[in-house]
């Protein structure tokens, strides 16, 4: 497999960005070697800039549900774009959108446009402090909910404890509002709370965790958090920015028939653009400016090119069997894996049509510390392995995998068939 052109525009991109990338995981850090620089994509295909072909399950880490240059979102977004890329003033696509979503999803009753999942995050987080007056926040360790000061917090050495930083230059002061709490921990959890009584303003988790691994909670957790939140006058938040339109139209909360306070969307919304989204009730939601105090604005919010990919897309995942057919393509995907095994320590845990690559001997994993440090070892080499066979996945063994509708049952057995190589190649290795 050659590589050197993609090589030759990283050694350039690094006089140009940090560390040669305008997102850290893409640098390729976790499992060594330069990154491949993507020409093109057309269905479940990307071809890299030396003219490799892989089958994609990274899907832009998630939002091409119905994979790459879809001729339904490729139409609207060139419709769209005759008329203008963006005006700063309200359209009829931002309507439609909404309309849609809200008509398809009795989880929310208004929501709100934005530019990113960490933008969604980060003004939900604000619209919960300023609902109920309270400053704390819980978060889980293992969930990751973008790049907000307060959030890139990590767990301390008890079960309840204000964590330490994760990235430099995020200020004590804000970390001191955070508190994080092992993930399917209920005792840790009520400990929060007697702890910080009439204090935690919000508890926001990933229903179904998929930053850090896929960190199973099952409905009896998710349920348990809805009652002591209740209980409290705790507002809770679902992150679904991944699992939002992946695993149903309504997300995990519909999936698990769990109401949380307050929803955050981004990635599939998009169509493959930047959008992000936050939904709850008429009555929280009407907190936010120009209704309400809680001041968020943006430029960008509610694009009309990206509105209209929005629309394309999620209209698509409307069809009468859609999830369903996604789950059976990605249940054929790991049983053929699964069934031609050769590695013991192989294991692959899924949810819908989102996976992920584990090496361990347990039969769950369910919170950060369940997962082996030293097992992403294993993770790299099958990586470039699969390289090698046309396999294409995120550059982390703590990243999940997705498939798409485009993905045809001739690329899951050539999936297959490079998945029982590699791992046979890895246990020579």
């Amino acid at each position: 497999m050659q590589t050197s052109v993609s090589a030759g525009l990283f050694e350039k991109a690094k006089t140009y960005f940090p560390g040669g990338v305008n997102s850290p995981v893409r640098a390729f850090r976790s499992v060594g070697g330069s990154p491949l620089f993507i020409e093109k994509g057309k269905g479940s295909h990307i071809w890299d800039v030396d003219g490799n072909e892989y089958i994609d399950y990274c899907c832009s880490w998630g939002p091409l549900i119905l994979g790459h240059a879809h001729e339904g979102v490729l139409s609207a977004v060139s419709k769209t774009m005759q008329n203008g890329t963006s005006f700063g003033a309200p359209t009829r696509l931002e309507n439609q959108l909404a309309e849609l979503i809200l008509s398809n999803n009795s989880y929310i009753e208004k929501i709100r446009f934005v530019s990113s999942g960490t933008e969604a995050v980060m003004s939900a987080i604000r619209l919960a402090r300023g609902y109920t007056g309270r400053t704390k926040i819980l978060k889980f360790e293992g969930c990751y909910h973008g790049h907000v000061d307060s959030l890139l917090v990590k767990a301390g050495s008890g079960l309840v404890t204000f964590g330490n930083t994760s990235s430099s230059g995020v200020p004590e002061s804000f970390v001191n509002e955070t508190i994080t709490v092992p993930l399917n921990n209920r005792a840790a959890v009520e400990e929060a709370f007697q702890q910080f009584k009439n204090e935690i303003a919000c508890v926001i988790i990933e229903p179904v965790p998929a930053n850090n691994g896929l960190l199973l909670q099952g409905k009896a957790f998710l349920n348990f958090l809805r009652e002591q939140c209740t209980a409290h006058g705790t507002l809770l938040i679902f992150d679904e920015v991944i699992s939002g339109f992946r695993l149903s139209f309504s997300g995990a909360a519909g999936l698990y028939e769990i109401k949380p306070d307050i929803c955050t969307y981004g990635k599939i919304i998009g169509g493959g653009f930047p959008v992000g989204a936050y939904g709850a009730s008429r009555e929280i939601m009407s907190c936010i400016s120009p209704e309400g105090n809680v001041y968020q604005a943006g430029t960008l919010s509610g694009n009309p090119v990206a509105m209209s990919a929005g629309t394309a897309q999620l209209t698509e995942c409307l069809r009468p069997g859609f999830y369903t057919e996604l789950e059976k393509k990605t249940s054929y995907l790991i049983n053929g894996i699964m069934s031609a095994n050769p590695f013991p320590l192989f294991k692959i845990f899924s949810l819908g049509s989102i996976f992920w690559l584990a090496f361990t001997e347990k039969e769950a994993i369910s919170c950060a510390e369940d997962i082996d440090p030293g097992s992403m070892g294993y993770f790299k080499t099958l990586y470039h392995q699969l390289l090698q066979e046309g396999v294409y996945l995120g550059p982390s063994g703590y990243e999940v995998g997705f498939v798409s509708s485009e993905h045809t049952y001739d690329d899951l057995d050539k999936t297959i068939a490079g998945f029982v190589k590699s791992l046979s190649l890895l246990t020579k290795s």
